[in-house]
């Protein structure tokens, strides 16, 4: 349903703006910022730089800066424009075409998935940033909770030596009680662990031997789950008009924490190391001739920019209808990338003064995900002076990068019900904001037991995969080329004004042709190189994959359902009705009256007239 034509207001729009009914940003700067918020999250720091030394160092941001071009920018933009245009959340924008806006719950469905195991991230970036109200690190040593094999150095089990002119081969303990020396080359390490590894498994997490063993809830875990959906329950509870002013302080004071982190990082002994493995002295072009590497850049600027989440429609959304999306698209998508490498400098200085501590190589040190931020970040930091305050600081960040994005992820599930239930949300906004947080707290408590780590990794493998390509394929597809990519662009420049051909001749290539590629290229490259999901050395047990790929088709088994559902519900014969659910719905256009000008002023009141019916008059559907 649609009450567009509404004269009632939301509770969270003012005066000032320029759509009553739905409200808009109180001003440029809260979008911008709430954008960049939702864009630059966790994988900025612990993905992105692993990627790079691993692929080629500083020669891994040729095909990452291609990437951006060809795939991220063109998709993002897409996303801008058409959230802005309509003033529509992700579901109710396939107004445009009614046949795919499956693709719109499958959107909303994985960021609901998404929402429950993110906010289990940020309590655990909570707990650390409580466990650092210490004088000393509870992580910086082996203390009571640790096993036999805990160790802040490597242990030598065992070697070759010179005894009497003849080479042996002998424990450790023998060569020191004879004085002897071990040969280069030669020495055995015992299997040892670092604290920082082990308060991870045995005190954060109390880690079960596998998803089998689910265990009991955690319960300062708990707590500190509750309190992140307390937060985002607090920052959210007016909407965007109260998110858009957080996001000030949890979006900028980032970049100072950074800062601050690389300018101590780089005067440590050590640090230099760490950059040179970064970036690299001398950067591997040859890195450039393997796929995985293309593979590699095109998926981190995907996941990285949010695209297809639903997120950027819902957030464009809020926008006065003639915003400039273009120039804002850009300057997001480039405030990202620039972050992920501004972050990787940070993160590394400090990596490599932790590899010269402990006389390791920094590739032993160095990890991606939840080993960088939670075991050997936490790691470097304990060994550095006054390292409470570090360890504070770094979680701190971890948290307000966590938190925009949450931000933005459940506003996205607010503007889909506001969209659907417009009446009930204009009275019940907070009551209804408090209700989808405290939802998704229980739900996410079996991410909080002894196996949660597992439930974790498990929906991040299967739901922010293959079900967000395929959104993307579908998308691209659908407004390009059944609704029509020259029509798309006269709406689009019914906002920010006509351009020139040539303006849009490397839009069109993209959107036409070398994006849609590219996402394909990846979604089958990603099928091919399935392996089944595992967490370090831990293998999943049958049910648990099949747990996994039961999430994805719920996700996705949307998209032919509703196709089917409004066929059905269509008129006529059945290349009829199908020809019909491709054209957009009567009520297709810029939200509000003033703005539909000539193009679509036959836009009708859908209480007069239902979604599937389509319009005739002239001009409409060509």
């Amino acid at each position: 349903k649609d009450f567009s034509l509404s004269n009632e207001k939301d509770v969270h729009a003012s005066d000032n703006d320029e759509n009553l009914e739905r409200g808009n940003w109180s001003s440029k700067g809260d979008y911008l910022l709430s954008m960049v918020g939702y864009a630059v999250g966790l994988g900025n720091v612990w993905r992105f730089p692993y990627l790079t030394y691993q692929n080629g160092g500083g020669a891994f941001l040729i095909p990452y800066t291609l990437m951006l071009a060809l795939a991220g920018l063109p998709l993002f933009f897409m996303e801008c424009s058409l959230g802005q245009f309509a003033s529509l959340g992700p579901i109710s924008v396939w107004r445009i075409l009614p046949l795919f806006q499956g693709v719109g719950i499958t959107m909303v469905i994985i960021s609901t998935f998404v929402a429950i195991y993110y906010n289990v991230i940020i309590a655990y970036a909570l707990y650390y940033l409580f466990a650092s109200f210490q004088k000393v690190l509870p992580w910086s040593d082996c203390f009571s909770w640790a096993d036999e094999f805990c160790s802040k150095t490597r242990l030598v089990s065992d070697c070759n030596a010179t005894l009497d002119g003849e080479i042996i081969h002998a424990n450790y303990s023998f060569i020191t009680s004879h004085n002897l020396t071990c040969m280069n080359g030669t020495i055995n390490y015992k299997p040892v662990q670092f604290p920082s590894e082990q308060y991870w498994n045995k005190v954060t997490l109390q880690r079960s031997s596998g998803l089998d063993e689910t265990g009991n809830i955690v319960w300062y875990l708990a707590l500190c789950l509750l309190l992140s959906w307390m937060i985002v329950g607090a920052a959210l509870f007016k909407g965007i008009k109260s998110s858009g002013k957080v996001v000030y302080f949890t979006a900028l004071f980032p970049y100072v924490i950074l800062l601050i982190l690389l300018v101590r990082g780089a005067t440590l002994e050590g640090a230099l190391d760490g950059i040179e493995y970064y970036i690299g002295r001398q950067s591997n072009i040859t890195k450039l001739m393997e796929a995985e590497v293309w593979k590699d850049a095109a998926t981190q600027i995907f996941y990285s920019l949010s695209v297809a989440w639903g997120g950027l429609v819902a957030l464009s959304s809020y926008n006065k209808f003639h915003n400039n999306c273009y120039s804002d698209a850009i300057l997001v998508c480039v405030t990202n990338c620039v972050t992920s490498i501004f972050a990787g400098f940070a993160i590394f200085s400090i990596l490599g003064h932790m590899a010269f501590v402990s006389e390791r190589p920094v590739s032993e040190v160095v990890d991606s995900g939840f080993d960088l931020a939670f075991v050997a970040y936490p790691e470097a930091l304990s060994e550095l002076p006054v390292s409470p305050l570090w360890s504070f600081l770094f979680f701190f960040m971890l948290l307000l990068l966590g938190l925009d994005s949450q931000f933005a992820t459940i506003e996205t599930l607010t503007t889909t019900i506001q969209d659907i239930y417009p009446k009930v949300m204009k009275k019940l906004r907070i009551p209804i904001t408090l209700g989808v947080c405290i939802l998704l707290f229980f739900l996410g408590l079996i991410c909080v037991t002894q196996a949660g780590i597992y439930w974790v990794n498990l929906i991040d493998h299967f739901c922010a995969g293959w079900g967000i390509l395929i959104a993307a394929v579908l998308e691209i597809i659908g407004i390009i080329y059944i609704y029509g990519g020259n029509r798309f662009i006269e709406d689009i420049e019914m906002m920010i004004g006509k351009k020139s051909c040539l303006f849009w001749l490397w839009w069109r290539m993209c959107w036409f042709f070398i994006t849609p590629v590219l996402l394909m290229a990846i979604l089958v490259w990603s099928l091919v190189t399935f392996s089944p999901p595992a967490y370090g050395s831990v293998l999943y047990p049958a049910w648990g994959t099949a747990v996994g790929w039961c999430m994805i088709i719920f996700c996705v088994i949307w998209i032919p359902v509703i196709a089917i559902v409004k066929i059905v519900k269509a008129e006529g014969n059945l290349c009829q009705r199908i020809v019909s659910c491709c054209r957009p719905a009567a009520n297709w256009g810029p939200y509000l009256e003033c703005h539909r000008g000539e193009r679509y002023s036959h836009v009708v009141d859908p209480k007069q007239k239902k979604e599937h019916e389509i319009p005739t008059v002239s001009g409409f559907v060509y």
